[in-house]
């Protein structure tokens, strides 16, 4: 059977009605009242006209806690979107976030994240029903209507993900900030930044940044609150699931390797490639009818000859207090003048600029040069304009030179997935010609010591070498 949730979108499902028949599939359910095909059915009328009776042991007879329980595609930010298989063992796992940080049925959650994804699915969702939470569900995250529908419901955890909080904190203040019932928010991907910000202007909030993928077999979560942090490590569950950080070698895209052929661990204080080794209580399971996309998932012989290990691709960072801090993605990160420049250390950076709602950093090449250059994708405030020698200090100030975005590009908005991650492939394939944008370029400028507008003749002197970078 295939669920899905939407009027408008039964014309598309009609469209594919063939091809998913060959893939074995027999009945589509709806969850509306009025339905534009006999091909599908609704899914309120069938639980409407379902017996109350208890199931039959016998539908489940073939169910294990290996079996698949859904598919859920992941968020497409480094290519297609793939469909991760969730198995029963993994989506119970899920279930058990929210009741492990302290939430009962007395609770009150508000889910305004997308249901097709694993965070606001089987976290939020499935995660409410476990818990035998209020759930209040909205169609769609509002930054400007947020708190209000908090008080209006009494709502007592938020879940997050991707920029949630920054919208939040983006929006104007009012002095009914910190009047609300709000004691958790827990989700990932919060910048430091974002998070002392977001407890300043809104209280004394619980926040549980916690880390993990659809498809991948370790996760961490911070319990101490440590702020930008994703978890702590420790022995015990680093001895249920063996993991590591590995040199990688951002230039070559690939890990680096010994004399022997096998990884080599980074110490800590350095960032490395995280790898999780696949074993039976920390399965991968893959990509439905996709083994091309699972094996390039899998990395073979990291610390012995023969070992298999789940690649996150993901860079991450152990301090020497044990908290383990989220660095970028592989791809992410680029290699210039030497050195590796992580893409979201500089975005954080470029958003601490008053004038600037979102930064969105990559590396482009440039002809005749080695690795790639620093160029960010920024939305400005509404109503103001981009400072360019403000700028050129700013990150002077608080970046190394082969850190400096040499290229500036004003957009009117950001490309984000459904969960709020950033896009940069298509940016890195537009490059930083101005003949080819429809957007305001700009180039860091060293001799007169600001951001200047990017003409073709500065181009063109960037292509022949006369201007050096």
């Amino acid at each position: 059977s295939f669920c899905y949730q939407g009027f408008k979108l039964q014309g598309a499902v009609e469209e594919v009605y063939e091809d998913l028949l060959q893939e074995g599939l027999t009945r589509i359910f709806i969850t509306a009242e009025e339905l534009r095909s006999s091909h599908m059915r609704s899914l309120i009328r069938a639980a409407q006209e379902s017996s109350d009776a208890e199931v039959p042991q016998t539908l489940r007879a073939s169910v294990s806690c290996t079996s698949p329980a859904v598919y859920i595609y992941t968020s497409g930010t480094t290519g297609l979107h793939k469909a991760a298989v969730i198995n029963q063992t993994r989506l119970l796992a899920a279930l058990a976030v929210l009741a492990s940080n302290g939430v009962t049925d007395s609770d009150v959650i508000y889910v305004t994240l997308p249901l097709y994804h694993t965070a606001g699915f089987l976290v939020g969702f499935m995660g409410s029903i476990e818990t035998g939470s209020t759930i209040i569900l909205r169609r769609k995250f509002s930054a400007s209507q947020f708190w209000d529908e908090c008080r209006a419901h009494n709502v007592t955890v938020i879940q997050y993900i991707g920029e949630v909080l920054r919208y939040l904190c983006n929006t104007p203040q009012r002095a009914s900030d910190k009047e609300h019932a709000v004691r958790l928010a827990i989700g990932n991907g919060l910048r430091s930044d974002v998070w002392r910000e977001f407890l300043k202007r809104f209280g004394h909030i619980q926040v549980r940044e916690f880390y993990a993928s659809t498809e991948g077999n370790v996760g961490f979560v911070n319990y101490a609150g440590k702020i930008g942090a994703v978890g702590r490590v420790s022995f015990l569950h680093k001895k249920l699931f063996p993991y590591a950080l590995i040199q990688y070698d951002t230039e070559c895209d690939e890990p680096v390797r010994n004399s022997r052929g096998l990884c080599v661990e980074v110490p800590k204080g350095q960032t490395g490639l995280l790898v999780s080794k696949i074993t039976e209580i920390a399965p991968f399971v893959g990509y439905a009818q996709n083994e091309q996309q699972t094996e390039k998932k899998r990395l073979r012989d990291v610390f012995k000859h023969g070992d298999v290990y789940f690649n996150s691709g993901d860079l991450l960072k152990i301090d020497h207090d044990n908290f383990i801090y989220f660095q970028d993605r592989v791809g992410d990160t680029f290699r210039w003048k030497g050195e590796n420049v992580a893409t979201t250390e500089v975005s954080d950076i470029i958003s601490m600029l008053d004038f600037v709602e979102e930064a969105n950093v990559y590396g482009v090449r440039v002809p005749g040069h080695e690795g790639r250059i620093g160029m960010a994708a920024v939305k400005l405030m509404d109503g103001v304009e981009f400072e360019c020698k403000k700028t050129f200090d700013h990150v002077c100030r608080f970046l190394p030179v082969y850190a400096r975005p040499r290229f500036i590009r004003i957009q009117s908005s950001m490309d984000i997935t459904a969960t709020f991650k950033q896009l940069k492939l298509k940016l890195v394939e537009a490059g930083f010609n101005p003949s080819m944008a429809t957007d305001s370029l700009y180039f860091l400028c060293e001799r007169e010591r600001t951001y200047v507008s990017l003409t073709p003749s500065i181009y063109q002197q960037i292509l022949s070498h006369s201007i050096k970078l």
